[in-house]
């Protein structure tokens, strides 16, 4: 296996879109930019933003001790995995795998690109199936998706199972670390090198507080990250979203601070679930939300709605029936949610 042979042709092939800020990339006071067609009067937008995110990039590298080459920054983890999947895989010819429950995103980009999804359900501890996984999957499987910290379950993979997958499995191994912050295992960057075959995502929207600016992370071998350059939008990152991520990546102790109070919070909210006497199960969580077994999840959830606690519905989910999601909140928050679950 080749990453060359992975991609699409027609990508192999593409010609990039050079921009304005391509072509030119010199930074000087003296310089008048007459290049992009911008309104010339300063507001602090008007210029179109560094296509290549690269301060930004510097401070994650120094954060995540990964290179700026080995990087590439979305608007929100939705508009990378769709580049991942524009870059692999062929409309109506290849497939994807995707482990169900999971992260429904995957499936949605899937139709979106006119590419078949192929469900390997998970063990009924939550944990792939190696044997499955393998056998379902065919030439024209392209891409594994491996959400760990997993939606909605909250557990994490074993790392011996995925690193048997990403040795054997012949295509792409997608590992979605959108809640790695909360959990105690280790990122799979640590181990990026040791695969060619591997792309990890993360996002700013969980531990890092940034929901509301959109900024998903990449990363990857350099033949990887060189190619979805060459696709993506040549301004996905906007000026606003760059700097609010500089600056708050700054902040390295208040984020340090709320995922420490995060988990104690995990910790106390399981401890007094267990004494409600509806929850039937609660799963163990590596992420910032548990997911319970109640018995009724309809009824448990229009009750939580009618007193103005909103959570997730996940019975609809494979092998989550009667299951709700609960985000851990702040210590108000999650009082209230227990007063209320007490009450009931």
């Amino acid at each position: 296996m080749t990453i060359q042979n992975l991609i699409r042709p027609t990508i192999k092939a593409l010609k990039p879109y050079s921009s304005a800020r391509d072509e030119f990339q010199g930074v000087s006071a003296e310089m008048v930019f007459l290049d992009a067609n911008e309104n010339p009067f300063e507001n602090g937008v008007n210029r179109y933003p560094d296509p290549h995110q690269n301060k930004l990039k510097t401070l994650l590298s120094q954060i995540k001790n990964v290179p700026t080459q080995n990087m590439l920054l979305g608007n929100g983890s939705d508009e990378v995995l769709d580049l991942i999947f524009r870059m692999f895989c062929e409309p109506y010819v290849d497939n994807v795998i995707i482990l169900p429950p999971t992260y429904g995103m995957y499936e949605v980009l899937a139709n979106l690109n006119a590419v078949k999804t192929i469900k390997v359900p998970l063990s009924n501890n939550f944990q792939p199936e190696i044997d499955s996984i393998l056998n379902a999957s065919n030439s024209k499987s392209k891409i594994l998706f491996l959400c760990s910290p997993n939606n909605p379950t909250g557990n994490s993979f074993s790392s011996i199972e995925v690193e048997t997958l990403l040795n054997k499995f012949g295509g792409i191994v997608v590992i979605d670390e959108a809640y790695i912050d909360f959990s105690k295992q280790s990122s799979w960057l640590d181990r990026l090198e040791e695969f060619p075959n591997l792309i990890v995502t993360q996002t700013l929207s969980k531990a890092y507080g940034m929901a509301g600016i959109r900024l998903g992370i990449c990363y990857a071998s350099t033949e990887i990250i060189a190619t979805l350059n060459t696709i993506k939008p040549p301004y996905n990152v906007n000026e606003l979203t760059q700097n609010k991520a500089i600056e708050n990546l700054k902040n390295a102790n208040l984020v340090k601070n709320q995922i420490g109070e995060i988990l104690k919070e995990r910790t106390d909210l399981i401890n007094e679930l267990n004494k409600i006497n509806f929850i039937s199960k609660i799963f163990p969580s590596d992420a910032n939300f548990i997911l319970i077994k109640v018995d009724d999840a309809n009824k448990r959830y229009n009750q939580l709605i009618s007193k103005g606690i909103v959570i997730r519905n996940r019975t609809n989910q494979h092998n989550c029936e009667n299951c709700l999601r609960i985000t851990v909140g702040t210590r108000t928050q999650n009082k209230r949610l227990l007063k209320i679950l007490k009450d009931l």
